[in-house]
């Protein structure tokens, strides 16, 4: 076993019994300082419906711990609800949140020496967050899930978070009343646990159970079943397992099981987000991996399953369905999954999937059958040209027109944009372009939901283009390009568009293009100084020093490790 809290104390006798005399004050017996120690990053939190929820699990885990002969130490891990921040100055925090939790779990979790660690987390940066940690600190461990939140119900029809900010657009533009708005805001949270579509927790919690960091069926349970705390305790168990045989996360997070992850987010219609979280954690393990990585995976993965955002379907119906071993299974079937990879069990994929069936249920149409996906080829793009010489990220499937050519409406920050769809001032065939909302212009990347869901409530959503250098909500869809690199902060050339200027976004041909000719843009980038830093102190100003381009997964170490 590593070198560790435990072993130090247990060798090193009467020179470490002050630090003894520290842990007996914790609950520790003379027994206990044999058994390893474990850490339980808690990320329980009533900010959010999210992660209000996670106690019982956290305590759950805990017993698990002690049952299987490990000592627990549970510790705090924030959260940012963006959910909740969504269209406001504090969306900022959000992205910066995901390094935040990544830098505390490291921190607690060598600062005391830790033989392992569970993770817990709901809301959407808990998972990247928590997996880099994992993935920098390398002592075994696993991810629980806080579990996803159970739909809305009104006049028939599901709802999630999502259906409030339509429901904002569909008002403005006249389509419903104020009192029908505020009652789809009313229904449309239920209870706890994550935002219920396929959007970014739910894909971050599908895609580490297709990596083999979580226990398979764990990432689609509903956050109020028995089923998501009896999994807690499962994983601890297994954690504990893990700890004796030295199953290392490096061991378990490759490239063969970063590529069944990203397989799997295409497969099921993942949010954007995954692309830049998975570039990180990526990093964070030292696994070579790009953008283009992304555009070859697409290219062979269909999209097989209903969900929402641009879908029918919610988490708990995928899970119902047979969830993500089901998909995961028919992928392998078809060759386009690592069977051999190793998972936190220590059995391979192959292994965990042998029992289940390679064509899902006829009853169900969650999970499309094979000869009848929803789409022949992935979802999630890389498109690239001029306005994004390292790449964009844009979510093509459901665009009834894949190739837009029109004007460019500039706007300068997220609000603005908002305002002006809102007052009916945007035109079918309009390209939005929101700048200076990048990793480090904005800082901190925000999401683009309150715009793009006004956009669909107000029936806009196939006639009109938006792309950003910041990023989307996993329940955007439409013909919305995010992630644009590099950013206007750092002279990219979304910061030399003018109102006007003509702009192509060509999903089938990967194009993202400023249609202005390469002298004038030349003439434009003589003439554009850098804006002034929006914020000089703090966790910001400290992000936007450190971050790195979106294209490279917005890391805050990649001055430490080139």
């Amino acid at each position: 076993m590593a070198e560790n809290l435990r072993s130090w104390v247990v060798t090193q006798g009467v020179q470490r019994s002050p630090n003894r005399a520290m842990l007996r004050a914790v609950g520790f017996k003379d027994e206990d300082f044999t058994k390893p120690i474990v850490g339980i990053a808690n990320g329980h939190s009533t900010i959010t419906p999210c992660n209000m929820g996670i106690m019982p699990l956290a305590l759950r885990a805990e017993s698990g711990i002690r049952a299987a002969g490990g000592m627990p130490q549970m510790f705090g891990t924030i959260t940012i609800s963006d959910g909740i921040s969504m269209g406001t100055e504090g969306m900022k925090y959000s992205l910066v949140s995901r390094d935040v939790i990544a830098d505390s779990i490291e921190t607690t979790c060598m600062g005391q020496s830790m033989d392992g660690v569970i993770a817990i987390g709901g809301c959407d940066k808990n998972m990247p967050g928590a997996m880099i940690a994992i993935a920098r600190m390398n002592i075994p461990a696993i991810f629980v899930y806080g579990g996803t939140i159970k739909p809305g119900h009104l006049n028939g029809q599901d709802l999630t978070v999502v259906s409030a900010f339509e429901a904002v657009g569909q008002y403005s533009a006249g389509k419903i009343s104020y009192d029908q708005m505020l009652e789809v805001e009313r229904h449309a949270c239920p209870g706890v646990g994550s935002c219920g579509g396929m959007y970014t927790a739910n894909t971050m919690s599908s895609a580490f159970e297709a990596m083999g960091m979580s226990l398979m069926y764990s990432s689609t349970m509903a956050a109020e079943d028995t089923e998501k705390a009896d999994s807690a305790e499962k994983s601890a168990i297994v954690l504990l397992d893990a700890i004796r045989h030295q199953r290392l996360p490096r061991q378990i997070i490759t490239r063969q099981s970063i590529e069944n992850a990203i397989s799997v987010i295409m497969a099921i219609g993942g949010s954007t987000n995954a692309v830049l979280h998975f570039l990180a954690i990526a990093h964070a393990a030292g696994v070579e991996l790009t953008l283009d990585d992304f555009e070859t995976i697409r290219g062979r993965v269909p999209v097989l399953c209903d969900l929402k955002p641009s879908g029918r379907y919610v988490a708990t119906d995928l899970h119902k369905a047979g969830g993500i071993p089901q998909v995961m299974k028919m992928l392998l079937a078809h060759d386009l999954l690592h069977g051999d990879a190793l998972t936190i069990t220590g059995q391979t994929v192959a292994e965990l999937l042998a029992d289940i069936p390679a064509d899902p249920r006829p009853e169900q149409d969650v999970i499309r059958p094979w000869s009848n996906p929803m789409y022949s080829s992935g979802h999630l793009a890389i498109l690239k040209g001029n306005l994004a010489t390292e790449g964009a990220v844009a979510k093509i499937t459901g665009v009834k027109k894949p190739q837009i050519t029109g004007p460019a409406r500039v706007f300068e920050s997220e609000e603005s944009c908002l305002e002006a769809i809102l007052a009916n001032q945007i035109n079918p065939g309009d390209i939005l372009v929101i700048r200076y909302e990048g990793p480090k212009g904005g800082p901190g990347m925000r999401e683009m939901l309150a715009p793009t869901s006004a956009i669909i409530g107000a029936g806009l959503g196939d006639a009109v283009g938006l792309i950003t250098d910041g990023r989307f909500s996993g329940g955007t869809y439409g013909m919305v390009v995010g992630h644009v690199a590099p950013e206007a902060y750092v002279g990219g050339a979304i910061a030399l568009v003018q109102e006007g200027d003509s702009i192509t976004i060509d999903a089938p041909a990967r194009l993202l293009q400023l249609n202005v000719p390469d002298e004038e843009l030349e003439r434009r980038r003589a003439n554009w100084t850098p804006p002034q830093p929006r914020y000089t102190r703090g966790v910001l100003a400290k992000y936007a020093t450190l971050v790195s381009s979106s294209s490279l997964g917005a890391v805050t170490d990649l001055h430490v490790n080139p």
